[in-house]
């Protein structure tokens, strides 16, 4: 399950940006040819950052023929264009795995 080690990789990015604060939330964009299971994926997630919320935005796959212009999305394989069923396509969407923001607590106020 290779999402095990993704989980891991998202939580040593939150914890490098968090500079010492506890991420309370992730949210991360998967492209669909990334092949990643959300479910398995929240599953990994959970074991190794038990508490910690998880959003997953799929991002489905978008091409751009080469040979029509045509723009469209991507739905399964072989990736076709569905105007022309040209195979020369410029992948426009769809490979991305990115951690887009954390939520974090405040630091504790240290004063009288």
């Amino acid at each position: 399950m290779h999402e095990l080690a993704i989980a891991e990789s998202i939580v040593a990015i939150a914890d490098r940006h968090a500079d010492g604060r506890r991420v309370t939330r992730v949210e991360v964009s998967v492209g669909h040819l990334r092949q990643v299971v959300p479910s398995a994926l929240e599953f990994a997630f959970e074991l190794v950052a038990p508490g910690v919320e998880l959003e997953i935005t799929e991002v489905p796959a978008v091409g751009r023929c080469r040979t029509c212009g045509a723009e469209s999305r991507l739905d399964g394989f072989p990736l076709t264009c569905p105007g022309c069923g040209a195979f020369d396509l410029e992948l426009i969407a769809g490979e991305e795995l990115l951690v887009e923001s954390l939520d974090l607590e405040e630091e504790a106020a240290y004063g009288c």
